[in-house]
């Protein structure tokens, strides 16, 4: 298939992109590659599919140098000129649509970053698939969407109304854009909530990460709540696997779907929503030590009270996801954090 993959550059579409390419389908691969963290980690994670630094150009489709069915173009989701020009270019077959203005605690102090490119960018890309007949859209949401709902696991039935985040806010604002053009012009729509999910090639600004890079210079790292937090972390090869097989999934409709008893998650609109996440949640601390581990060093720790925007625990309840797609995330903190160790010994002096 000729996929649309945004968020090229970030840390889960790297990982999709290299996925989607290694089973044979064709990528096109955009992303603004701005300046939230470091933007020497995005060419570093581009210069891994082959793409060199011609990718700075805006608007410059630089072909890869190792996989011959992908190229990159530099672009903007808010620039709605460059993304109806990309539609009219290429017929997709699929967009996987994971590039967003990412990150809980920026959103406090940096709102319009993420109205600009989360919901007038997620605008522009329903636009552009309703007009291309896309056979399938499919989005990155989060489990912030779950917002101040402390039921445990959190389940796509939950209603999710009370987000404590404006990230979390646009994430199911775009559950509901993709809601009313699956509804309107049965544009067939997947939201996807990730669950804390960490890696190889992660984004700087992640907690996992920023413990690592404080443990291995010696100094100390910053714990929340006292390390009284819990997080259903979720292992980013997991994550990329659910996006394959969901995209692969095209829903239908739901005739059966009840407006007097409404199911959250499906609609009679060919609609859906999954959680994607390990099913299992750890206690902060318990992923320190595990970080501590791998990396064979302790960290020096300073605890803190719980931070504006964060959420006390989150658990993902996958059982749509599983009988869907007969899989679930499997990957273990310990194995995880091993595999992020190694990458990170190699790489880290680089960012």
């Amino acid at each position: 298939m000729r996929i649309l993959l945004t968020g090229a550059a970030g840390f889960i579409g790297f990982h999709t992109s290299k996925r989607l390419l290694e089973r044979g389908d064709s990528v096109v691969g955009i992303d603004s590659i701005n300046s939230y963290y470091d933007p020497e980690l995005k060419f570093a994670r581009l210069a891994e599919l082959g793409i060199n630094r011609e990718a700075e150009v805006w608007g410059k489709a630089v072909h890869s140098a190792a996989y011959p069915n992908m190229c990159f173009i530099r672009m903007r989701l808010e620039d709605q000129a460059a993304i109806e020009s990309l539609f009219k270019e290429y017929a997709f077959d699929r967009v996987i649509h994971l590039a967003a203005q990412a990150g809980v605690r920026y959103s406090i102090d940096h709102p319009r970053e993420y109205i600009d490119s989360n919901i007038v960018g997620f605008l522009n890309m329903l636009e552009a698939c309703r007009h291309a007949k896309v056979p399938h859209l499919v989005y990155a949401s989060s489990s912030s969407v779950y917002g101040l709902n402390d039921t445990r696991p959190f389940s796509t039935k939950d209603h999710t109304d009370h987000p404590v985040s404006l990230y979390a806010a646009t994430k199911k604002s775009n559950e509901l854009m993709a809601h009313s053009y699956s509804h309107l012009y049965g544009l067939p729509t997947t939201g996807l909530r990730f669950f804390t999910v960490y890696g190889p090639w992660g984004r700087p600004d992640m907690a996992y990460f920023k413990f690592a890079k404080a443990i291995v210079e010696g100094r100390s790292i910053d714990i929340y709540n006292n390390g009284d937090m819990w997080r259903d972390f979720t292992y980013v090869d997991d994550i990329v696997e659910g996006i394959l097989r969901i995209a692969d999934k095209i829903p239908q409709g739901d005739k059966a779907w009840d407006p007097a008893n409404p199911d959250p998650s499906r609609s009679r609109a060919p609609y859906r929503v999954f959680n994607i996440g390990n099913n299992h949640s750890e206690r902060l601390s318990v992923f320190i030590e595990e970080l501590e581990k791998a990396i064979g060093k302790v960290a020096t720790k300073k605890y803190l009270p719980m931070q504006p925007g964060d959420v006390y625990a989150t658990e993902a309840e996958i059982d749509d996801l599983e009988s869907t797609v007969q899989w679930k995330p499997h990957t273990s903190i310990t194995e995880g954090l091993k595999r992020f160790a190694d990458w990170f010994a190699t790489h880290s002096k680089q960012f």
